[in-house]
């Protein structure tokens, strides 16, 4: 049963534009991403998930949303050292509108642009389709300048390419021709080490 899921997922990868992923350890997937043009899809640092956004909460007002633990902040930080330290060039960060996509972005990068098409919500079916037809464009686009990271929620990263990943947890992305890209690895937290 779990092989036909996992063939399925596959098949519905490829017809959306995914070529199959690359098989890289993580030594190879430091080396992509130290050569830049790869696009970052990061869930953001740790939050405290035993709630999530209050009903009414609003996006100009981080009191009223779930935010970083400390525990969160610090892993947003380790981050931006770990990539400093790997020799890892970021060019443009985009986040999500949500205060803990923008404070993960600052902490480990410095900087940050809001883009909607991160953000987590409304949830409805057509505005999903596209802000996954938008993030999915930026995914087929060579990066100028270093790589492109992108700081969204575990659910748009499970929208694009059918996963989730650890909060603070990456997806490496490699532009391909034709409007496609592959999968090329992805890093958990715990792989997040200085070297």
């Amino acid at each position: 049963m779990r092989r036909r899921s996992l063939l399925a997922c596959a098949a519905l990868a490829l017809m959306a534009g995914v070529a199959p992923a690359a098989a890289a350890d993580d030594a190879a997937l430091w080396q992509l991403l130290r050569a830049g043009g790869q696009v970052i899809m990061l869930r953001h640092a740790g939050t405290d998930r035993t709630f999530g956004d209050p009903p009414g909460f609003r996006l100009e007002d981080c009191s009223t949303q779930r935010n970083l633990t400390a525990e969160g902040r610090e892993q947003a930080r380790r981050l931006g050292e770990v990539f400093q330290a790997r020799g890892v060039v970021v060019g443009r960060v985009l986040s999500s509108q949500w205060c803990r996509c923008l404070e993960t972005a600052r902490l480990a990068f410095g900087r940050v642009e809001p883009w909607p098409a991160l953000n987590g919500g409304p949830r409805d079916a057509e505005r999903v389709a596209a802000r996954v037809r938008d993030v999915r464009a930026l995914l087929a686009t060579p990066p100028v300048g270093g790589n492109l990271v992108l700081v969204t929620h575990g659910f748009n990263i499970r929208d694009t390419i059918g996963d989730i990943p650890a909060e603070g947890g990456l997806v490496v992305f490699t532009p391909l021709e034709g409007g496609r890209f592959t999968v090329a690895g992805r890093l958990a937290p715990a792989d997040l080490t200085v070297p």
